[in-house]
């Protein structure tokens, strides 16, 4: 796989060695175990797959590429680049300037960028009508686009499949960028619907079944369809796609119903599903994939709590939370200054939405095991900084250390 250019302050020599080792290892990526980092009575249980993907060194190495071949221009974000605060933070110190918020909120006003200004679009893509507005002002919105290869790929795949005749479903968040921007990219050629979760899949069955009365259709997806979307003869040939940092497994399994729901309604035998069902499953994201697998393997081992490292408003992070807060107390961070002390730490709560204070979140300083992991857009030199972080306050610096030096010598 393609290598990049990402700032060395991005990088961390023990989280590197460690990924170096086990890829050597494990070429075909086949073993999700988790990697222990023994550091005296301090255990790190440590995610087998973490941090950035190739889609976020991408982004990050166009943007930087950007400043440096601009020099003297004006240089703006559509939105934030990626899910994470740091990196974020390093674009504006730089100089650049976000155009709108994530929600789409604008923060600068379009009539005040003109055909000199150098705007970059961010890794989530994004839609074709915001395109059309940078053309209009004569900025190129393809020149320093970091748009993320395998978001481009749902797109490609909901193009082709629209073209054969089926509307594409989107199982993804409706304010979220990446799926604003599959929308309106699947929308251009095919009738298109978003679905948030499997509760909205099954209230689009009813639809497809005929249960639902269609003049209700307009409430229950409210800017979540194309327009002229008609439910009583766009649902009968559909296929399913997502918003790529989504549960795989939650996709799938919303396919999987789906597909059931159709086959049987119109009484399809399974060789003849292409009749009413595109199987499109091959637009799940690697990295998605990957580090939820390699949650999934780490939450087999035992540990005393888990910290997940990420940007608050990261989807693909937040599902990491979700799978490890089921089995143990989870704390969803997003730096090292999060871990006030051994009695406090702050996290983000996904349920209330809202930052919080855990006091005595340390269950032993006599032996305690902690399971790391973080999100595709994390450095991994931000995953070093809390481990480091988590051995200073027990009293065991010199023994990561000697782990560090033991990693990078093998």
């Amino acid at each position: 796989m393609k290598s990049f250019n990402v700032p060395e302050h991005y990088r961390s020599p023990l989280i590197t060695a460690v990924k170096h080792k086990r890829k050597g290892d494990d070429k075909m990526k086949k073993d999700f175990t988790p990697t222990i980092l023994n550091a005296g009575t301090l255990q790190i249980v440590l995610a087998r797959h973490f941090g950035f993907c190739y889609g976020v060194e991408n982004a990050i190495e166009i943007a930087f590429r950007a400043v440096e071949e601009n020099k003297g221009k004006r240089i703006f974000l559509l939105s934030e680049m990626i899910h994470n605060p740091g990196v974020n933070a390093d674009l504006q110190a730089l100089g650049i300037r976000f155009i709108m918020d994530t929600k789409g909120n604008m923060l600068i006003s379009w009539d005040d960028l003109t055909s000199e200004d150098v705007v970059i679009v961010p890794a989530f893509g994004t839609t074709l009508e915001l395109e059309q507005i940078l053309r209009n002002k004569g900025i190129d919105p393809t020149r320093y686009e970091t748009t993320c290869p395998f978001v481009e790929k749902v797109w490609n795949r909901a193009e082709k499949t629209g073209a054969d005749g089926y509307t594409i479903v989107v199982h993804g968040k409706p304010g979220h960028e990446e799926t604003r921007a599959t929308f309106s990219h699947s929308k251009a050629h095919t009738p298109t619907v978003v679905v948030r979760d499997m509760d909205q899949a099954v209230l689009l069955g009813k639809y497809i079944t005929g249960a639902a009365d269609p003049a209700a259709f307009v409430v229950d997806f409210k800017g979540q369809y194309s327009e002229g979307f008609d439910p009583a003869k766009d649902l009968r040939r559909i296929g399913v796609v997502n918003q790529t940092t989504m549960l795989a497994s939650d996709t799938q399994g919303i396919a999987d119903y789906l597909k059931r729901l159709i086959l049987g309604h119109y009484h399809t035998p399974p060789e003849q599903m292409s009749d009413h069902f595109a199987d499109m499953r091959d637009t799940l994201c690697y990295a998605t994939n990957d580090n939820q697998s390699a949650v999934m393997g780490m939450l087999e081992t035992d540990a005393d709590i888990a910290l997940v490292i990420g940007g608050y408003n990261s989807s693909n992070t937040s599902h990491l939370v979700e799978l490890c807060e089921n089995r143990l107390p989870t704390y969803f961070i997003n730096d090292e200054h999060c871990i006030l002390s051994l009695k406090e730490i702050s996290h983000y709560d996904l349920h209330a939405h809202a930052e919080k204070l855990t006091a005595d979140f340390l269950p032993s300083l006599n032996s305690l095991r902690v399971m790391v992991t973080s999100g595709a857009s994390c450095p991994d030199a931000l995953v070093e900084r809390v481990i480091a972080r988590l051995a200073m306050l027990t009293g065991n610096l010199d023994g990561l250390n000697q782990v560090m030096a033991q990693w990078q010598a093998s």
